[in-house]
């Protein structure tokens, strides 16, 4: 057994005592406020030392990455033991605590076989999801909760466990407390939605699985955006429907074939995306964030926690909308001579930023209509073709945006990601306001 895995092992076992917060009550937080101190402030040496050591934590002779974790835990623990009008439930708290503590187990024994990043990737989530099922089930069981339906349970444990390998791709370990305290807001919100049957979750998650591994197979996707991916296409199957989905998965599959159209013209011209085109999480976050914050507004609606739904409806559909118009304004756009800067029309080089082609504006339009036809096919809009055009209008809106804001601050105010989460945004606003127009 190799040092990286007994230490992992050691942080699962500290992380299994969240299992001892129905007996513990509301002195759960001082079990783990306990390890804190003495991670921090007590084991400067020997073997209990070593086992938790993290190099770091060698350098500086003090275990700060124990203390760390232990400490979001605390807080995690005072959340939900605390005797305020709004408590974090019990299982969710116990949830988030496991699957990442035994994620990260998963994570090592797998490293310990090989050094695939996808083969890692499932270890974390294979053994978290189990650790974060057995997690709900068993603090509700013995903590008086109500047991949440099978469904439910698996909805959380694979939802979290998603977003915490997600979140531990792109993050260093020693970030694993803000994993933790993220995953456990996530299950906190999820945990008040209503979510479907066992075999709809099952069904929803074995095909966004399915999905993913095959982005990643064909090279359209890396790891960290394999994740995203998952994750959101989970979400909005299950919180907001095949129409939901369709549309999302739309957006993808189109997505990711015009980044490969003419891979190799755009490569020598300077224009194409990095890493053969396999898009990772901060591109697919930077295109989709907008979409998964109004899926979020609208599964609230339905628990009554906000007030209409039509508006986060359109949001949705505008945002992909929005980055389906821009991506393929600029992977077909990419390839034909003499683009023009969108603030003056002057000629520029191809690559230069904020710069368009009449021929990519032309597939933008077509992108807007493609995400518009199959939002009215699903009824994801509910107001037929004046609710197709408010999402093409949106698509338009903020493919325009995109092409502003490349050529007048990105790359000395804003990132690709910040100019496509932006460009999304205002996409989601245009479908919204027009919505509530209407």
């Amino acid at each position: 057994m190799t040092g990286e895995v007994r230490r992992a092992g050691a942080f699962a076992a500290v992380g299994t005592l969240a299992l001892a917060t129905p007996a513990l009550g509301r002195y759960a937080p001082v079990a783990f406020l306990a390890v804190a101190g003495l991670a921090a402030f007590g084991i400067r040496e020997g073997p209990l030392f070593e086992l938790f050591a993290r190099p770091g934590d060698r350098r500086d002779g003090k275990l700060y990455g124990l203390a760390g974790f232990a400490l979001a835990a605390t807080g995690l623990a005072l959340l939900a033991t605390l005797p305020v009008r709004v408590q974090m439930p019990l299982p969710v708290f116990v949830a988030a605590v496991l699957l990442l503590s035994y994620g990260n187990l998963g994570d090592r024994l797998a490293r310990s076989k090989t050094r695939a990043d996808v083969v890692s990737t499932l270890g974390f989530g294979g053994l978290g999801f189990v650790a974060g099922a057995v997690g709900i089930y068993g603090a509700a069981a013995v903590g008086g909760t109500p047991t949440p339906p099978a469904g439910k349970i698996v909805f959380l444990s694979a939802s979290g466990v998603l977003l915490a390998a997600l979140l531990r791709t792109v993050l260093f370990e020693r970030d694993d407390p803000l994993v933790m305290l993220s995953t456990g807001l996530l299950l906190w919100f999820l945990w008040l939605l209503e979510v479907p049957d066992l075999p709809v979750v099952a069904a929803a998650l074995g095909g966004t699985l399915l999905l993913g591994y095959a982005a990643y197979v064909l090279e359209t996707a890396s790891v960290p955006g394999m994740l995203t991916g998952v994750f959101l296409g989970l979400l909005t199957l299950v919180l907001g429907g095949a129409g939901w989905f369709a549309t999302l998965i739309a957006f993808f599959g189109l997505g990711g074939l015009s980044t490969k159209y003419k891979y190799d013209v755009k490569a020598r011209r300077g224009v194409a995306e990095d890493n053969e085109g396999a898009r990772g999480s901060g591109n697919v976050l930077g295109n989709s964030a907008v979409a998964l914050l109004a899926l979020l507004g609208f599964a609230a609606a339905q628990t009554e926690l906000v007030p209409v739904t039509a508006p986060f409806r359109y949001a949705f559909a505008g945002s992909l909308a929005a980055a389906m118009s821009d991506t393929l304004s600029s992977e077909i756009g990419g390839v034909f001579d003499r683009p023009r800067l969108v603030t003056s029309l002057e000629v520029v080089e191809p690559g230069t930023d904020g710069a368009v082609t009449w021929q990519g504006e032309v597939a933008g339009v077509a992108g807007g209509l493609a995400i518009a036809a199959i939002a009215l096919g699903t009824e994801l809009v509910p107001v037929g073709v004046a609710g197709a055009g408010i999402v093409v209008l949106a698509g338009v809106v903020g493919m325009t945006v995109d092409s502003l804001l490349g050529a007048t601050m990105e790359g000395s105010w804003l990132g690709n990601q910040g100019v496509n989460f932006l460009a999304t945004l205002s996409g989601a606003a245009t479908g919204a306001l027009l919505a509530l127009l209407l």
